[in-house]
């Protein structure tokens, strides 16, 4: 008989509470110290802390709490996985690669912290710092260019010869301080081009900037 109110923590409950604390300041490193410092996406940063939290306890009970089921624990937890990685694909707008990589990690990490129940507390630890150094070289390689995406009505200006007029105008229209253009595609009716803006700002709010292509038009009833 299961006691429904029981106060009392087992030593596996105790135990995972000390893995999650790892899970969490991991994540919390490399969300904020790492990811947040060059993004400054807000929304990002909300999606893959409640994601990686909920990762962690969801692997961590189907693993503890399904053991009960023995054969049927390791379907369990393979479906489980498989809904994990299915979720990393929205419906909405698309989500940046980087911004995918980031989640594949974080949900990979909370994964091994939830996993790693025959491992040492050491050796759990080198396996985070490890993946933290990992991305923290990775991050001090990569240079975050802040970019816009513009719908452009002087067509004649995207010709490969008018590209110094076409930045000219650009950074008069715009304000900021053109690096170089990406001319996407090009509407012949409407005499209209979708151009990708490379800038240098100050500003490290880049939420909008971040959007992969133009929200389409919602009607007004």
């Amino acid at each position: 008989m299961i006691e429904l109110f029981d106060f009392s923590l087992s030593s596996v409950y105790t135990h995972m509470l000390v893995r999650f604390a790892i899970c969490i300041l991991v994540n919390w490193i490399i969300i904020d110290r790492l990811y947040y410092t060059k993004s400054r996406r807000r929304d990002f940063y909300f999606t893959f802390m409640l994601i990686a939290i909920a990762i962690f306890f969801l692997v961590f009970f189907m693993i503890f709490v399904l053991d009960e089921m023995k054969g049927k624990t390791g379907i369990g937890i393979g479906i489980g996985l498989f809904g994990i990685f299915s979720i990393m694909r929205y419906r909405t707008d698309s989500m940046p690669v980087r911004e995918m990589t980031y989640l594949f990690v974080l949900i990979s990490l909370s994964v091994v912290n939830a996993l790693a129940v025959n491992v040492t507390l050491t050796e759990l630890l080198i396996t985070n710092i490890l993946i933290i150094l990992a991305v923290w070289l990775c991050e001090a390689r990569l240079k975050v260019e802040p970019a816009k995406l513009v719908q452009y009505d002087r067509i004649e200006l995207i010709k490969p010869e008018r590209y110094d007029e076409l930045k000219a105008d650009l950074q008069q229209r715009i304000g900021v301080n053109v690096l170089r253009v990406e001319v996407g595609g090009v509407d012949m009716l409407r005499d209209t081009a979708l151009l990708k803006v490379y800038y240098s700002s100050e500003n490290k709010r880049n939420t909008i900037d971040g959007m992969l292509k133009q929200p389409k038009p919602t009607l007004m009833l």
